[in-house]
């Protein structure tokens, strides 16, 4: 079974890996339907990951947005054919670094520490 730890990691990875393209800027994300594609997957990989996280972790550290991070999840899932590329891409650039840093200090917590 797989604890927070490996839940936090897949977040990590997954932010990683949107960062990869992100870094191709907005016109590329508007322009690029693999870039889409690619950046929205990723967000869902997240968002499931913090879905399966503990309600121990997710109680203990109340400065992470979980339920928005689970909710733009669900969002991206059952809503694709009405998504809004701009408030994608604004989560992208302003919500996803500062997340980011967050899995990161959690990670250097004394329980994840292996």
């Amino acid at each position: 079974m797989r604890d927070d730890r490996a839940w936090l990691l897949d977040i990590q990875e997954a932010l990683s890996k949107i960062e990869k393209y992100a870094a191709n800027g907005e016109r590329a994300f508007c322009e690029e339907e693999l870039i889409q594609v690619w950046i929205i997957y990723y967000i869902q990989v997240a968002g499931e990951a913090a879905n399966q996280l503990s309600d121990s972790i997710k109680s203990r550290h109340p400065d992470i947005p979980w339920k928005g991070i689970i909710g733009m999840r669900n969002v991206l899932v059952h809503q694709y054919f009405g998504l809004d590329l701009g408030e994608i891409w604004d989560t992208v650039t302003d919500d996803l670094p500062l997340l980011n840093v967050k899995i990161q200090e959690l990670l250097d917590e004394n329980e994840f520490k292996y």
